[in-house]
């Protein structure tokens, strides 16, 4: 049998190197067993022998252990510092390795050796019994054939037998079966090898060969696909890309071990080992599979969807994917399911992992620092991203699953919702309350509450009767309306009385249970069926009512919830059969504990696959669905938000954070939710303003209204019941603030606009983590109090009542104070700022030009006002900046080249304006006016396209030049001297 071990140095092989020769024939007295063959202990009890033998052989595999220990430790220790830094001791062996990686005690007929399991580091366990709940004992231990000891004393972590998270009282020996590698061929694309297992492990259904595929994609892509070659099994059905060859220069080395089989990859550059699975076994069962890796540091981001700082904590940390419709809470599955980490090395270098599966799974971080990825389905596919700039690896997984769609302009807007108006005319009021004081609002929003009975496709005729007028109202003042729809369609409505049901019904659009029959759950409008958006037939439905609802109310978005799908129920109103989908054998940590638990069944039929292995896409499909319609019936771009997401929603919709809650900590929390999306893909994203559920508190909603004015997309939204919380519902202190922040938002729009263009074409992000600009400084690594807009503006928000300043870090370098521009220069330190309520502290980074425009109550007008462009310049007096301009509404501007595009530079004091890209558009736009912080000293002259201008010169060194009437269309210069 083939057995695992933790690799030497020594024993690591080239994948161009090994076994190219033909498949090695199986050992005579091995037989490979038949994965159908009934079940058999995994380790028979070995035979009897003497005392006195057995305390010599004791004796001699003592000495064994601790010598091997020794020289192992010794060449751990020694090893060059490009090797694995945060490599684990290597155990010792129970003897000397045979040529087929075997010992002298056959690990199939001995339990785990103690002496080899003590040796191994408690942050290097990785846990052999992961059930969430199970009191672990010896004897359930060593029935898996693993080690068994309780945590160090000294240990502040909480006990594994408890059931919670901590170190694992039960883990593999050095010694556990694993695979090995039995044969490797080069092919067009890399490499193609054989793994094989002899021993079957305590899941049922294990797949004892497999084949693994290598391929070198790109020079900084590396994709590796283990599958089952004699079944197909489910794959994830989104479009990723199809190299055609080799890469020629890659940047990351691959290296094999045979026995037990494993997979190193390595940074060329630096010799950092990215990936390493020889630490723990390999598993492969049709309901299991599992592998870990070293981690090259403990600083790991993305991991989506959860509420956590941005900087995971990898001390036993375990977080489960698996969309589920609860409110925002720690250690528990959320919304949406994002398999992709970001991992930072030694020096600033940063990669990515990404594990294209969409089955229930748990990824467990531990302080080796490692990680494992357990996962109950589908196939292991996955890529690993080298950057090596953290922007370049969001880059190249952006590359794989697809950049985000460009935004219609009005989606940056500020937007207003709650659920609990009333009526058509309470919405309707708050609009013009809005409008009366002067305050920006591009959208509103309608809840469940403008649905007849709660029925999609429907409006109230009584509450909401003058709703068709609300809309119009909005279209003559440049606003726009979006409503929410469910995916929950209600199934008791007499035949012939609901149209989508009926439609529904007749084109076979649900979902359907394990007997083939409409899979009834229930929501909000009672008994429902749930369409399968897996299924092109039902994408032509949802057009079909979306269509004639337009007909009715012309809505020009789509609010898409509940679409994990939730259920009142679980599972459905029949309940579930019980078998191994319902109850597999591993069931992630979810919450409920039950694959059904407030969903339909996982056995539940959809087109594509069982519901087992497309839950977690239903939001994604429903997006694709509805962008898709959307753009059919407007001819524009599509606005979606979706509130369960997973890898490509980018693409179709943006996202919001959740059921939040209006408290300080929620307003906190936010930051790093807004990060981790921009790292998934979505930068679209924002959390629900002032908070979701409980009683709004002015003092928060002014600090959340000045934040929320940087989240990519801004909404006010709270819960019925509660009180309005819009900034006209409070006092004229607060109104003013907010409208200040939201004021300062549509100022910034081109700033945003050209952000988003920036993301759509080359995948970068919109609200971005300091360290994505600051990657050799370590103490950026863990800031969520922070963020940027791109590479120019600091945003540093208050997060505590009752403050008036505010403690942020300034990266080293020259910063400026929007506002005013006065300059600090920062050697990488802490400063304090001043922050009255009527404040957010925004400070612009040496080296950049932003443009701005005078805002207005839309930004439909605003986008058609004069620019002033603000240059923050270095030490040399360099700076430059950007800025894409289109229509802001028509489909793929970019790539038709229907827009303008313009750069900014500042050199030896002369700014030159240049259109890289003309456009109609840029024709109707003039610079007025341009500010530049940083001049030393007062110029006594400035031209404007050599022509002497009027200016004025501030103590701060801020040199200020108005009245320009320079067409953006046109290139120019502005000197001064």
């Amino acid at each position: 049998m083939v057995s695992y071990k933790r690799l030497n140095p020594e024993d690591v092989q080239f994948s161009s190197a090994v076994l190219s020769e033909e498949p090695a024939p199986v050992q005579e007295g091995v037989t490979v067993r038949d994965p159908e063959e009934c079940e058999h202990p995994l380790l028979p009890q070995r035979s009897p022998c003497s005392a006195t033998t057995g305390l010599l052989v004791l004796g001699c595999l003592l000495l064994l252990l601790c010598g091997g220990w020794l020289l192992g430790t010794m060449f751990w220790l020694h090893s060059p510092s490009n090797q694995q830094p945060h490599r684990p001791p290597p155990p010792a062996t129970a003897g000397t390795p045979d040529s087929r990686g075997r010992t002298g005690v056959d690990s199939a007929t001995a339990a785990p050796n103690p002496e080899a399991c003590s040796l191994i580091p408690e942050a290097w366990r990785f846990d052999c019994y992961p059930e969430r709940g199970a009191v672990v004992t010896r004897e359930m231990c060593e029935a898996r054939n693993c080690c068994f000891i309780p945590a160090s004393s000294s240990s502040s972590s909480p006990r594994r037998p408890s059931g919670k998270n901590g170190i694992p009282w039960c883990f593999y020996p050095p010694e556990f079966p694993s695979y090995s590698l039995v044969s490797m061929n080069d092919t067009s694309l890399g490499q193609k090898g054989r793994l094989v297992k002899e021993v079957k492990t305590y899941y049922p259904g294990d797949i004892l060969t497999l084949e693994l595929e290598i391929r070198h994609e790109t020079e900084t892509r590396l994709r590796v696909r283990i599958t089952d070659p004699s079944n197909s099994r489910f794959e994830v059905p989104i479009t990723v890309p199809n190299a055609t060859k080799k890469a020629e220069s890659p940047a990351y080395i691959v290296e094999l071990s045979k026995e037990p089989f494993g997979l190193i990859v390595k940074r060329s550059s630096t010799g950092a080992v990215l990936l390493n699975t020889t630490v723990a076994p390999l598993f492969y069962a049709d309901q299991f599979l599992q592998f870990s890796s070293a981690l090259p540091s403990q600083f790991i981001y993305g991991l989506g969807e959860h509420r956590s700082s941005f900087l995971h904590d990898v001390h036993w940390n375990t977080l489960t994917m698996w969309a589920r419709d609860v409110p925002p809470t720690e250690l528990t599955n959320l919304y949406g399911a994002h398999p992709f980490y970001l991992a930072m090395e030694e020096g600033g270098n940063s990669h990515g992992f990404f594990l294209l599966n969409s089955n229930a799974m748990d990824v467990a971080l531990q302080p080796a620092p490692a990680l494992t990825w357990r996962t109950i389905g589908g196939i292991l596919d996955f890529y690993i991203f080298l950057g090596p700039d953290p922007g370049s690896v969001i880059g190249q997984y952006l590359e794989v699953i697809g950049s985000p769609a460009m935004p219609i302009y009005w989606a940056l807007g500020y937007h207003l919702c709650r659920w609990g108006y009333s009526t058509s005319n309470a919405t309707w009021e708050v609009v013009k309350n809005m409008r009366n004081n002067g305050i920006p609002q591009d959208v509103q929003w309608n809840d469940i509450d403008y649905m007849e009975h709660f029925l999609d496709f429907t409006f109230d005729p009584a509450n909401f009767a003058t709703l068709p007028d609300l809309v119009k109202d909005l279209h003559a003042h440049d606003q726009r309306y979006v409503m929410i729809l469910d995916p929950g369609i209600s199934s008791t409505q007499a035949e012939g009385a609901y149209w989508p049901y009926d439609e529904g019904l007749r084109r076979g659009v649900f979902i359907n249970d394990s007997d083939g029959n409409t899979l009834i759950g229930k929501v909000w409008p009672g008994l429902t069926a749930y369409p399968d958006f897996s299924d092109h037939v039902t994408h032509e439905w949802w057009y079909d009512n979306l269509k004639r609802f337009h007909e009715k109310v012309a809505f020009d978005g789509l609010w898409i919830d509940m679409n994990e799908p939730s259920n009142f129920l679980d599972g459905s109103t029949k309940g579930c059969p019980s078998n191994n989908l319902e109850n597999p054998p591993y069931t992630p940590g979810i919450l409920g504990g039950l694959l059904r638990a407030k969903t339909v069944c996982a056995s539940a039929q959809q087109k594509h696959s069982l519901h087992y292995n497309m839950h977690s896409l239903y939001g994604l499909m429903e997006a694709k669905a509805s962008a898709c319609a959307l753009k059919s019936i407007l001819g524009k771009r599509a606005f979606v938000i979706s509130r369960s997401t997973f890898p490509s929603q980018g693409m179709y919709s943006g996202h919001w954070l959740g059921d939040n809650r209006s408290q300080w900590k929620d307003l906190y929390t936010s930051i790093s939710g807004i990060l981790t999306f921009n790292l998934l893909g979505i930068p679209l994203v924002g959390a629900d303003v002032c908070g979701f559920s409980e009683e709004p508190q002015e003092e928060l909603c002014v600090r959340w209204t000045q934040l929320g004015a940087f989240y990519p997309f801004t909404r006010n939204h709270n819960a019925i019941d509660m009180k309005p919380q819009d900034p006209t519902a409070f006092s004229p202190l607060a109104c003013t603030a907010m409208k200040q922040a939201l004021l300062l938002r549509y100022s910034l729009f081109p700033v945003l606009y050209t952000l988003f263009h920036h993301a759509h074409v080359l995948g970068h992000t919109v609200a971005r983590p300091m360290m994505f600009e600051f990657p050799k400084d370590v103490r950026t690594y863990g800031i969520d109090k922070q963020f940027m807009w791109g590479k120019s503006l600091l945003v540093t928000p208050v997060l505590d009542p009752g403050v008036d300043y505010v403690v942020g870090y300034f990266p080293e370098g020259l910063w400026y104070d929007y506002y005013m521009g006065d300059s600090v220069r920062s050697k990488g330190e802490e400063l304090r700022l001043q922050a009255p309520l009527d404040k957010i502290n925004l400070h612009l980074r040496e080296g950049t030009v932003v443009p701005t425009q005078r805002p207005n109550l839309t930004l439909w007008v605003s986008s058609g006002q004069p620019l002033h462009l603000v240059s923050a310049l270095s030490e040399d007096g360099s700076a430059s900046g950007d800025l894409f301009w289109d229509d802001g509404e028509s489909i793929d501007t970019y790539e038709t080249n229907q827009y303008a595009y313009i750069v900014f530079n500042v050199a030896q004091s002369v700014m030159t304006s240049q259109v890289l890209h003309s456009h109609l558009e840029a024709t109707y736009i003039t610079v007025q006016s341009a500010s530049f912080y940083g001049v030393k000293e007062k110029p006594s002259r400035v031209l404007v396209n050599s022509q002497d201008a009027a200016f004025t010169y501030r103590a701060n060194q801020v040199l200020i030049v108005a009245d320009l009437g320079l067409n953006l269309s046109q290139n120019f210069t502005i000197s001064w001297m």
